[in-house]
């Protein structure tokens, strides 16, 4: 009979495979991990130096965040959102983001307002460049801002859960330099109208900017499924599954050849 963990090797455990799990989720987000690439259980504990029981329970948190699909004799693999999953948290997100911003247009600091500003000069000057890696990042930073001075906690932390999903898709909206300069001209509106005090043209000009995120990802959108929703679709096909250990489940490769 196994022993009972005493309360600091709980402590302890829990500890790591927090830690475990942020790591594995920078690696998600910052595309180390691909959409659709299959967490290799033991190749991650050998790079993060544990064992695999916390690499388990931490893409067991990353399951509930929505970053993975764990499916049954296949493994764990970073989601693929969906065109339709991807429209839906674009919604979520402009009345998130409307929120905030008529919030701080009804009480916001000197301090909060020059921060935004300095946000948007700085995304003006990554987008002259080219910049796109940079540009993005400073969006992130923007929208975080603007989420937390807005000063409602649940607010952000709902935010927060969606734009972890988003992360997955949203970058190649912002790679064109057009598109880089329209997102900052948004930007900028929100600033002014939170500036002026003028909470409705706030709530628009935010509410505005996700619908122009939606727009310039539906150019640029590729079709893409779940994982899990390729396993059970491609079950009737097993004959022309793909051979050779890929990472993915049976029938991805076929799926994604689709015209």
């Amino acid at each position: 009979m196994a022993r009972p963990q005493s309360a600091l090797e709980i402590v302890r455990t829990r500890s790591l495979t927090s830690l475990v799990q942020q790591e594995i989720e920078r690696m998600i987000l910052s595309g180390q991990i691909k959409a659709g690439e299959r967490l290799n259980e033991q190749g991650l504990a050998t790079k993060l130096g544990v064992s695999r029981g916390p690499v388990r329970e931490a893409t067991r948190g990353l399951e509930r965040a929505g970053l993975v699909t764990a499916v049954v004799n296949h493994g764990v693999y970073v989601r693929k959102v969906s065109r339709e999953e991807a429209f839906e948290l674009y919604d979520l997100r402009s009345l998130l983001t409307g929120f905030a911003a008529r919030c701080l247009a009804e009480r916001s600091t000197p301090t909060q307002r020059r921060h935004l500003a300095q946000l948007v000069n700085r995304m003006d000057r990554a987008a002259r460049a080219g910049n796109s890696t940079t540009y993005y990042t400073l969006n992130l930073e923007f929208h975080d801002a603007l989420m937390s001075h807005a000063g409602n906690s649940r607010a952000k932390q709902i935010y927060e859960s969606l734009v972890k999903e988003t992360h997955l898709y949203r970058q190649r909206s912002l790679v064109a330099p057009a598109n880089m300069r329209e997102s900052n001209d948004e930007h900028r509106a929100i600033v002014s109208s939170i500036s002026a005090g003028d909470a409705e043209a706030a709530r628009r000009a935010g509410e505005a900017h996700v619908r122009g995120g939606r727009r310039r990802f539906a150019a640029t959108a590729i079709p893409v499924a779940d994982p899990i929703v390729v396993k059970q679709n491609s079950s009737s096909r097993s004959s022309r599954t793909s051979k050779g250990g890929t990472d993915e489940p049976k029938g991805a490769s076929e799926h994604r050849r689709r015209p």
